[in-house]
């Protein structure tokens, strides 16, 4: 018997003043493991989403000042992703994000983990866009599917103890 387990869904906001998107995410796993998740490159091509991509790792240099790219493959056509890894601290990231088919649109992201306590953790992500119309066109893009799938993904190896 195949049992099926729902995972609770990001809340993602639009800032009215400022081209900013919040996500807000919480998981049962603790602040150290979710960081892990972010910054191994093997554990993050496992459960980055969407469900329907494959993505590998072209690049990976978790650091302060590294650079990072990756490549997803969907129905045979190919989409890139590229930043910087600004700051890689214990419970915080602050990275550059670029999807290559919009090179002249980079966000830059800050991440931060809060401690819930009981191994419980707020995943907080924020993105900042250069315009309103580059951030309106990311909340468009269907990036929720993404996002959703994805950490449902992560939700999955925490709860096999894969992390």
């Amino acid at each position: 018997m195949t049992t099926s387990t729902r995972y609770p869904e990001a809340a993602i906001e639009a800032d009215p003043k400022v081209p900013v998107i919040r996500i807000t995410r919480d998981f049962r796993g603790t602040p150290a493991q979710l960081m892990k998740a972010h910054i191994d490159p093997d554990l993050f091509v496992r459960w980055v989403g969407p469900d329907a991509i494959s993505s590998r790792i072209i690049e990976w240099d978790a650091r302060d000042g590294g650079s990072w790219r990756y490549v997803s493959t969907h129905d045979g056509q190919e989409f890139g992703f590229r930043g910087c890894f600004h700051t890689v601290a214990d419970d915080k990231i602050v990275q550059t994000f670029t999807f290559e088919g919009m090179p002249d649109q980079v966000s830059l992201e800050t991440l931060w983990f809060e401690d819930l306590g009981d191994g419980r953790t707020r995943l907080h992500a924020q993105s900042l866009c250069d315009s309103f119309e580059a951030r309106d066109g990311w909340l468009a893009s269907g990036m929720e599917v993404g996002v959703n799938e994805g950490y449902a993904g992560l939700d999955r190896m925490l709860d096999a103890g894969e992390l």
